[in-house]
């Protein structure tokens, strides 16, 4: 017998946003002083302090507007703003997987965006 486990719900985040959530983990943790940060918890806090570019603030204000736009989703939005793409080649990465391909207007659109943030 296979026990099935049930997604209850789903939720996008970005990594500024996920810092920000760690960052209050870890702030009640270090008020406990007998609680110890677990190895995988130090490593996330670890990897958002790293790679989080944008406060997130700025990085729900960017998703929105990207998700503005037709060929931009919500998953998509949050890769985009986790990745802050430079260039048609960097973006076009995030569109890989995706059964379709934009045209040269269509990714200097989203660059624009995200120019105006990173």
């Amino acid at each position: 017998m296979t026990i099935f486990k049930e997604k209850l719900d789903e939720e996008y985040l970005t990594i500024s946003e996920v810092k920000e959530e760690l960052q209050d983990v870890e702030e009640e943790r270090a008020e406990d002083e007998d609680r110890e940060l677990r190895y995988e918890l130090a490593r996330a806090i670890e990897h958002v302090n790293r790679f989080a570019l944008l406060d997130a603030e700025e990085s729900r204000e960017l998703v929105e507007r990207l998700q503005e736009l037709d060929k931009v989703d919500e998953a998509t939005a949050h890769k985009i703003t986790d990745l802050l793409p430079r260039d048609r080649d960097e973006l076009r990465t995030v569109y890989a997987q995706e059964r379709y391909s934009l045209s040269g207007e269509e990714l200097d659109e989203i660059l624009d965006i995200v120019a105006e943030y990173a």
